[in-house]
């Protein structure tokens, strides 16, 4: 498998200064009781908000833009480039800097403008194999001249190649999954979709195994109780293309609406349990939760553990817990580029469920997804370090399913759901093996 070309622009190691941070009336800035954030804006994107911290005059700042601490970033693929880089205005990284607490009230801002920064990005530097560093300093904020104050920033660009795929449909109509490569498309998996009972089963050469058992049976533990509402034993099964099973996704918990309302809630939420095979068995991979968030009907809660090996007392690891909001068309994240973001694992070769070196965390872009995606099933992007085999590959795909589908299982229940969810033999589609 090749990986397609992206590029991330990374803005951080931010900081700001005052001529005069003793004086609490310069600005209204005081660098012990007065917060900043900033607005950070580029062509085509949606801003990203963070905030920055206040530091003395003679204050050192570390001055390596190769160890950037993250504050945000955009990631664009080679067609992006391609087509900014052939504007005849070069592109501008804006930032706008906010004295106050971020948020807004009555629909207005609550902080007020200090000034921008503008960091003009040329990206005809041969990004997408050596990077780029645009800027690394400081820099005055707005037109104040030597009254004006003074911001840190590293802003670069850095080769980030992922690998791409598609699925061919919902994954409930059991579909093709390809991989895409700019406008060509490959298939490399199928999946099958099923319903079965909560505790999984393959119908594949792989056994169940003391070990599996374990681990499902204490997931069990945290079933709910039998309901008139329920959604439950929905499981998908990816296969390479000469039809070995490579991964699989099975919901262990149901998704049951909390008691006296209609929704999956976050205190009650529905479960997936990731699996690879390993020594003719099914081992655990990884675990996602899933839920309605408080108020909205179109945001999706989840979080997801890496599950470092297959004994039921091991710890998981948190890797993200977020939300994801599907009419907008966001993207579920797997990702510890920011500051906030959770780390992500390293991934053992040849599903050898190896896990004694999980705490070994990398950082950066591991994996992202559409969920609920109108007219089609999710698209999936891989960072290529977090992929040495099929396995590794296919468990990404698996996790990506077990979000969209997630995205129908808490659905309020007074909606009904399509025909392949609720019972009865699933539509078939390509490549059901």
């Amino acid at each position: 498998m090749d990986p397609c070309p992206f590029v991330r622009i990374v803005i951080g190691n931010l900081a700001l200064k005052f001529p005069n941070p003793s004086k609490p009336t310069f600005s209204g800035v005081h660098p012990t009781s007065t917060p900043c954030y900033c607005k950070i804006k580029f062509k085509n994107f949606t801003s990203q908000t963070t905030t920055i911290p206040l530091i003395k005059t003679d204050a050192a700042h570390p001055e390596h833009p190769n160890s950037i601490l993250q504050s945000a970033s955009f990631t664009l693929p080679h067609s992006h480039i391609v087509k900014l880089s052939k504007s005849k205005t070069t592109p501008v990284l804006k930032i706008d800097v906010y004295k106050g607490k971020s948020g807004s009230t009555l629909g207005l801002s609550s902080g007020k403008l200090l000034g921008r920064v503008s960091v003009p990005l040329d990206l005809n530097c041969g990004l997408e194999s050596k990077g780029a560093v645009f800027k690394n300093g400081w820099v005055a904020v707005g037109d104040g001249g030597a009254k004006a104050a003074q911001m840190y920033l590293s802003v670069k660009a850095e080769p980030d190649p992922r690998f791409v795929f598609e699925f061919g449909g919902e994954p409930e109509c059991s579909p093709l999954v390809f991989q895409v490569q700019g406008s060509v498309k490959q298939p490399v998996f199928t999946c099958k979709f099923s319903l079965r009972d909560n505790n999984f089963r393959s119908r594949s050469s792989i056994s169940e195994s003391s070990v599996s058992r374990t681990w499902l049976s204490s997931f069990g533990q945290d079933q709910k109780e039998n309901s008139s509402k329920e959604r439950k034993g929905w499981s998908i099964t990816i296969h390479d293309l000469s039809g070995s099973p490579v991964a699989a996704a099975s919901m262990v918990t149901p998704f049951v609406p909390t008691p006296g309302s209609d929704r999956v809630s976050r205190t009650n939420p529905g479960a997936w349990l990731i699996l690879r095979p390993g020594d003719a068995t099914w081992k655990p991979w990884g675990r996602l939760e899933a839920w309605l968030d408080r108020g909205h009907t179109n945001t999706l809660g989840y979080r997801f553990d890496l599950l470092p090996d297959a004994t039921a007392s091991s710890v998981a690891a948190t890797l993200a817990t977020s939300s994801v909001n599907v009419r907008r068309g966001e993207r579920f994240q797997l990702d510890n580029s920011s500051n906030m973001s959770a780390a992500s694992p390293s991934i053992s070769p040849r599903g050898s469920g190896d896990y004694s070196c999980w705490h070994e965390l990398r950082r950066g872009f591991v994996m992202s997804s559409t969920a609920g995606r109108k007219g089609g099933g999710p698209e999936v992007e891989v960072g290529v370090k977090h992929v040495s085999c099929t396995e590794d590959a296919a468990a990404f795909v698996a996790l990506a399913a077990a979000v969209d589908l997630s995205v129908d299982a808490c659905k309020l229940f007074t909606k009904k759901l399509r025909k392949e969810l609720r019972g009865g033999q699933p539509q078939s589609g390509h490549g059901v093996v």
